[in-house]
């Protein structure tokens, strides 16, 4: 058992936003939510794999819905409302602690990702529990069943819900893991876009094979990284390819956005320019929430359970979604994805095929071998 250092905590929360490949939530959302915990003199512990015992209850806390603002009209209704005092994630915690009658040992982020990565670790604080060396996505994701827990059979209820009003339910059965995501998606959208969640409760014996192991010791590495790149003014995106065996895909200057909130997800295309190298040619990225689908030059490119990731070059820091605009310098990058991914069940629930696109994955080495 680990207790972080301050700088440790906010290294691994820009780290899981790099890696978040543009979701997982708000950067600055996510270091608030650390600022908090530290100002209430709160300590945050990482557990790897071995420090935890096999009947200790484990769960994954996070937030859930559209990372897209609310209208005017929307924030005029939500600021009528009755907030809580305590985060969703803690309250949804405390609340599936009292209808198993047992507190838990340990919590798990979801996935990584700027706030959700933060809002697990912040449960942990405030619970004084540690969080976990590990995750079952190794990125970010858009549906909740897109898990390695969903790979490994482990169900995801009981889960409880809660919004920021109070509003809590506990969901003792669902038909499958694609219901739950129905049924919390529904929940966010009438919560105003969030609902905090926990779910995939269970035992440590039962719940450890599926995770991908120690990628929060990870995303502190790369956001160590990034800090020292920020300060020497070198480029994040090439120096995390060299480091960590990933692909720089493109550089370029952004031409063109659009954005839509529809059915609890952000929806949305980033359009790139060439620079340097690259002038002359064109990328896009398509977008639910996170970067799902690349073109170069309007073909196939990487895509899905691969990771798409984006850094803003002026500010040496993740450009995460939907906060592209016209005129952005970027650096477009992927890195390999887990091989649990890239089993057929792996990729029946998270290659491109799953998003409605009618194209065959193919590896982002494999890709970048032929294109070379």
């Amino acid at each position: 058992m680990k207790i972080l250092e301050k700088q440790e905590v906010y290294d691994i929360v820009l780290g899981a936003a790099i890696l978040g490949t543009g979701g997982g939530g708000s950067l600055e959302e996510g270091l608030e939510i650390v600022d908090n915990a530290f100002q209430e003199g709160l300590q945050f512990k990482l557990a790897n794999l071995d420090d935890l015992d096999g009947d200790d209850l484990v769960g994954t806390p996070y937030s859930c819905g559209s990372v897209s603002p609310l209208s005017s009209e929307q924030q005029k209704e939500f600021d009528k409302l009755p907030k809580l005092s305590e985060t969703v994630e803690v309250t949804a915690i405390k609340s599936i602690e009292k209808y198993f009658g047992k507190k838990l040992a340990g919590v798990i982020a979801t996935e990584l990702g700027g706030s959700n990565t933060a809002a697990a670790m912040f449960v942990g604080a405030r619970l004084n529990i540690p969080i976990i060396d590990g995750d079952p996505a190794g990125r970010s994701v858009p549906y909740l069943q897109q898990t390695t827990y969903y790979l490994q059979n482990i169900p995801i209820y009981p889960m409880a819900l809660v919004n920021k009003f109070g509003d809590t339910m506990i969901i003792t059965n669902a038909v499958s893991d694609e219901r739950a995501e129905r049924l919390t998606r529904a929940a966010a959208i009438a919560s105003y876009n969030q609902v905090g969640v926990v779910d995939h409760i269970g035992s440590w014996k039962d719940i450890r094979s599926a995770l991908i192991p120690n990628t929060i010791s990870l995303c502190l590495k790369v956001g160590r990284i990034a800090r020292h790149c920020k300060k020497e003014n070198t480029n994040l995106a090439q120096v995390l390819v060299k480091k960590f065996n990933g692909f720089f895909l493109f550089r370029g200057i952004v031409s063109k956005v659009n954005w839509e909130a529809k059915d609890g997800f952000t929806f949305g295309d980033i359009y790139v320019d060439g620079k340097d190298k690259y002038s002359g040619n064109t990328f896009r990225v398509w977008i639910q929430n996170e970067n799902i689908i690349s073109w170069k030059n309007d073909k196939i490119f990487v895509t899905v359970p691969d990771s798409i990731n984006i850094i803003d070059n002026n500010r040496n820091s993740p450009l995460l979604n939907p906060d592209a605009k016209v005129g952005d310098d970027i650096s477009i990058f992927a890195l390999r994805s887990h091989e649990q991914w890239r089993t057929e069940k792996g990729l029946e629930i998270f290659g491109p095929k799953f998003f409605g696109y009618d194209i065959e994955y193919k590896t982002v080495e494999s890709i970048l071998h032929t294109s070379e």
